[in-house]
């Protein structure tokens, strides 16, 4: 996950020549390798995280909702959501364009839209995300498209595939869909500790969201690899879906546990920024994506971050002599620009701010 200059390597290219080994800055060191385990059932979900019902946000089920919430934001940082809200047809139809966009357009459409090389978070079509001076940085095994959506002044579709012919407008109404759901989210989590419903969404301000598909292609080697190496997510919220092959897996309690495809919920991760803000009531969950030896995989996440120039602090209401703050304020910006450069290394970011 680096940017070079040049034009770097897709991952989907490398798999198309149906290699027998992965290339050697794919490889994992030992200790991040995963365990690829063979269910035993088709069905096990024994160990997965929460799903929650939000029963259309029905106000008679508001009390159950933010219990269950809370209780998921503390124990695993991340949890599934059914009954949100979003269209299903909407669901769908967004891991179809952006399928589409990477089976179906030739490389030279894809190139047309590449990031620029040299730079971070840059958006359009890409392979590795991080800048990095060192040449043993191990990549990702994937490819992505990342497109700037909110505030409305960065949301540019000129900039966006124009195919499928109705990526441009699926995206568009994905993008407004996901920030009405953040936000409702974000009031739930702020009830359920007891604070105005708009006090983590005022702490973070007018949202700057991302919207990044990615595409794992078929890996040769998926025990010596990782599809999105372990890492929190930087900003407040991120809601996530994917396909159904799988391969999302949440930090619990030293395991990975793995979050098992449901067609019709969204995935949602708590990210640094909201930890900070709740002075570590709710915890950013570590996650990452394992690559699989058969099939391509998609998921699309949807990033809600503050704006660079925003300071983070625990909110007020949470600091107390008896709960003192447990994070020092950070720039938003600053904060983002160390995770680019250093990368995650497999850990929380967050960890180095901690009183």
């Amino acid at each position: 996950m680096e940017v070079v200059v040049g034009e770097p390597t897709r991952v989907q290219t490398l798999a198309e020549k149906n290699p027998t080994q992965v290339p050697p800055e794919y490889i994992q060191a030992p200790e991040n390798r995963p365990q690829i385990k063979i269910p035993t059932t088709a069905d096990d979900t024994s160990s997965t995280v929460p799903v929650i019902d939000l029963f259309g946000f029905d106000p008679d089920h508001w009390g159950d909702v933010r219990r269950e919430l809370g209780q998921a934001c503390k124990e695993w940082g991340a949890f599934q959501v059914t009954n949100h809200g979003v269209p299903i047809h909407l669901l769908h139809r967004m891991r179809s364009v952006g399928l589409s966009f990477f089976k179906d357009s030739p490389m030279s459409h894809k190139l047309s839209y590449a990031c620029p090389p040299g730079s971070a978070a840059s958006e359009g079509y890409g392979s590795r995300m991080l800048v990095s001076t060192s040449n043993d940085t191990v990549l990702d095994w994937r490819d992505y498209f990342d497109h700037h959506t909110l505030p409305l002044s960065r949301r540019n579709p000129s900039r966006w595939p124009d195919f499928p012919p109705n990526y441009r407008e699926v995206v568009v109404e994905y993008s407004d869909c996901m920030k009405a759901l953040a936000q409702k989210l974000l009031a739930f989590m702020s009830e359920s500790l007891g604070l105005p419903s708009s006090c983590i969404e005022d702490a973070v301000g007018d949202f700057y969201q991302n919207i990044t598909v990615s595409y794992y292609p078929p890996c040769p080697q998926p025990e010596l690899t990782l599809g999105l190496q372990s890492h929190s997510d930087m900003g407040a919220i991120t809601l996530l879906i994917q396909d159904d092959v799988g391969g999302l897996q949440v930090l619990k309690d030293g395991e990975w546990v793995m979050v098992q495809p449901l067609s019709d919920a969204i995935v949602v991760i708590l990210a640094d920024q909201t930890e900070i803000i709740t002075n570590g009531n709710y915890r950013s969950a570590q996650h990452r994506a394992i690559a699989n030896a058969n099939k391509a995989r998609l998921s699309v996440a949807t990033f809600h971050d503050p704006a660079k120039t925003m300071k983070i602090s625990p909110a007020s209401a949470l600091v107390t002599e008896s709960f003192p703050p447990r994070y020092c304020q950070t720039v938003y910006g600053e904060y983002v620009s160390s995770w680019y450069t250093k990368g995650p290394e497999g850990k929380r970011n967050i960890d180095a701010l901690m009183l």
